[in-house]
């Protein structure tokens, strides 16, 4: 009984009380659209967290040299001296049309670089391609903020402002104002779960990192199985009641009775429904079809492979509409930031063959149009480096880029808003102690203040997901304090 417990979570009894309390009924009633047929088509968002704080300012690094702030010598000026900087000559360029087609450079790790196996295809030539974009400058925030307003302490600065555990938590809930028990993507599945996948025989949600806050809802209880090591019948594969035997049927035979006994009582109508949903969920992945495409045998691309797998499963499991999560930590580069195995340039190697290779298996189940890479991060990094020479590294900071993959992806560009007073482009001022630099004299170290809300990212996504305008407000609680909801890198 705790295997099948376990299978789906049911140690968090927060969310057990929270599924003893709320019935079918009012499940549907938080449902916008209860009455409408489940959709016809097959959507998917695959969040990756990069755990730790991605230095956004060597991820996408200006390639240019006309006579703007933010341009490379002025980048390199800043990190060079400590040994930070990328070399112009290594960056992979790309042109941003929003930005008069200026050149921009992304880390020469998303290129081709050749790996143990083979596989080297990194995620760099998507850019052209129109699949790959960026959300630059985007951070945990409660409403624009100006530099004036933050050095004045205005009401609405996010909460435990640089703390990882608080920042990390606000990408994974969109709410920066107060702690909150419950993600963004959770709260997607308690609107949209009952409506989309009435007969789906696994949660929207699949988790392939074990629990985080993202997946959590008020009414919903995640799926979290192992990664491709262990194969996807055997992920969930539970000995009392898979076994052939007549045993294992009458187990089986007793504990689907003893799951209708004392309902009555919450607590135990709440741990009977998840058991339902394990031996559901066991049963559903008792077999799967292999992915056709290489996957690189690294954390992460074991991760994705995972899911891959699931989605190619998806019409056995009658789900229209998934929400997928994978992590790989280490990004936390206060030193050796260019140097070994947990550098960042390692880790974004990964991150780029393991994108890469999950959007190539996409394209060959026929569905890359249907399913979403994205990236969270706690946070950006210092543009004023940490140490010197081998060891160098960077420190806390706010704003940062995101990646978003897809055929759905309206590719090629940047996306993101302006300043709070309007003024400046929606990438940020590479000056220490200038307009986007939260501080100010000695104290300046090049910590950008966020011109885009994590919950603008997170609408846009969930918007192409499915949610209505009517959803937002219930989702992103603080999304009329932004001016736009839709900050337009998805197409429909």
């Amino acid at each position: 009984m705790s295997m099948l417990g376990l299978a789906t979570q049911a140690r968090h009894f927060g969310l057990m009380s929270a599924l003893a309390q709320t019935n079918d009924a009012k499940s549907a009633e938080h449902d916008s659209s209860n009455a409408a047929a489940p959709p016809s088509d097959y959507r998917a968002l695959v969040c990756i967290l990069l755990n730790g704080g991605n230095d956004g300012n060597n991820l996408i690094v200006p390639n240019h040299a006309d006579a703007t702030i933010s341009n490379y010598s002025v980048y390199a000026s800043s990190r060079v001296q400590q040994g930070l900087a990328i070399a112009q000559n290594q960056l992979l360029p790309i042109t941003v049309p929003r930005l008069g087609n200026l050149t921009y450079g992304l880390h020469p790790s998303l290129g081709p670089v050749p790996q143990q196996g083979g596989i080297n295809n990194g995620i760099h030539e998507l850019w052209a391609q129109g699949k790959l974009a960026a959300v630059v400058n985007t951070g945990n925030l409660i409403r624009p903020m100006t530099k004036t307003q933050y050095q004045q302490n205005a009401a609405w600065r996010p909460f435990q402002l640089f703390s990882h555990s608080d920042q990390v938590a606000q990408q994974q809930t969109s709410r920066s104002d107060t702690p909150s028990p419950i993600g963004w993507a959770g709260k997607i599945a308690d609107r949209t779960n009952a409506a989309n996948n009435p007969n789906g025989q696994i949660p929207m949600i699949t988790s392939i990192a074990g629990s985080f806050l993202f997946t959590l809802g008020q009414t919903t209880t995640p799926l979290t199985i192992w990664d491709a090591n262990t194969p996807l019948n055997q992920t969930l594969f539970l000995n009392s009641t898979n076994d052939a035997s007549q045993f294992g049927v009458a187990r089986r035979t007793a504990l689907a009775e003893l799951r209708t006994v004392d309902l009555n009582s919450e607590l135990v109508a709440a741990t009977s429904h998840i058991m339902n949903q394990a031996q559901n969920a066991s049963n559903a992945l008792s077999s799967f079809q292999e992915v056709t495409v290489p996957f690189p045998n690294t954390r992460l691309g074991n991760q994705l492979k995972q899911v891959a797998r699931l989605i190619k499963k998806r019409a056995g499991l009658n789900i229209n509409r998934q929400v997928f999560f994978v992590e790989l930590n280490g990004f936390d580069t206060h030193q050796n930031q260019l140097q070994g195995g947990n550098s960042q340039n390692a880790l974004l190697v990964q991150v780029s063959q393991a994108m890469r290779a999950f959007y190539d298996e996409m394209t060959a189940q026929g569905v890359q149009d249907k399913v979403t890479q994205f990236t969270l991060s706690d946070f950006g990094r210092t543009m004023n480096p940490a140490g010197l020479g081998g060891g160098v590294g960077s420190d806390h900071a706010w704003g940062n880029h995101m990646l978003v993959l897809g055929g759905a992806v309206a590719g090629g560009n940047f996306y993101g808003s302006t300043r709070a007073d309007g003024s400046g482009n929606i990438f940020p001022t590479l000056q220490i102690g200038g307009p986007d630099d939260i501080d100010s004299g000695s104290w300046a170290r090049g910590r950008w203040i966020p011109t885009t809300g994590v919950e603008q990212y997170a609408a846009t996504l969930g918007r192409w997901f499915g949610l209505t305008d009517a959803d937002l407000p219930a989702v992103f609680p603080n999304i009329g304090n932004f001016p736009t909801t839709n900050l337009g890198f998805m197409n429909p």
